[in-house]
């Protein structure tokens, strides 16, 4: 399969290119800076530079031949509000967009659990739940894609335990490496298009998670 990860350079999206590379996939770096290159093709990806700044016809020349696209990019803690919206809302909705103008029907997200619950969106991170809850509207609601939405509780960076709670209802924590591990197996599991799917770490093996 081919795979264009945007966001390849984030925290997750290392991960998801390391274990599609390990599957024998063909994996797709999307990269903002020239110097990330080397490392990429060090791992048997493929770098790519991409800027979800431009727009979704020029995004839509990289995904040319794909078979899917996943998207794990994010602003970052590092920068303002502005470039939330920016990358985490418009960013998504212009992959989005390109992948439609691209014809590539598979389209996976990292998103945020809780994200359609304002009850539940943390004071301190309001503006980013603003931007993962209307580019998670928009992808089921706004385009014709094989879409699968990630909605991991929060983020941590231990070992992964290769176990999950799918849809707990309740918050929890889950590692990096478990949602890198559950978006790659969606990604050939007809079973999860079209679903949106709250993660954190439980006991159900991600394998049978994925295939119920």
């Amino acid at each position: 399969m081919k795979v264009f990860v945007i966001g390849a350079h984030g925290q997750i999206g290392k991960k998801i290119v390391s274990k599609l590379v390990a599957q024998g996939d063909q994996v797709y770096a999307g990269i903002r800076h020239p110097e990330q290159a080397e490392a990429f093709e060090d791992a048997g990806a493929q770098p790519v530079s991409f800027n979800l700044l431009e727009q979704p016809a020029e995004l839509a020349e990289a995904f040319k031949e794909m078979d899917a696209i996943v998207f794990a990019a994010g602003s970052g803690g590092q920068t303002g509000y502005d470039m939330t919206l920016m990358i985490d809302l418009d960013g998504a909705v212009k992959s989005m967009q390109a992948a439609e103008l691209a014809h590539v029907k598979r389209y996976v997200i990292v998103s945020a659990e809780f994200t359609a619950d304002r009850a539940k969106w943390p004071n301190s991170l309001k503006p980013y739940y603003v931007a993962k809850f209307y580019a998670d509207d928009w992808l089921k609601n706004r385009t014709q894609l094989a879409y699968t939405i990630l909605q991991p509780g929060t983020l941590v960076n231990d070992a992964g335990t290769g176990k999950v709670t799918v849809n707990p209802g309740v918050g929890g924590e889950i590692t990096r490496d478990d949602v890198a591990t559950f978006a790659v197996k969606t990604l050939s599991a007809d079973q999860t298009i079209g679903k949106t799917i709250a993660l954190i770490n439980g006991e159900t093996a991600i394998a049978d998670a994925v295939k119920a």
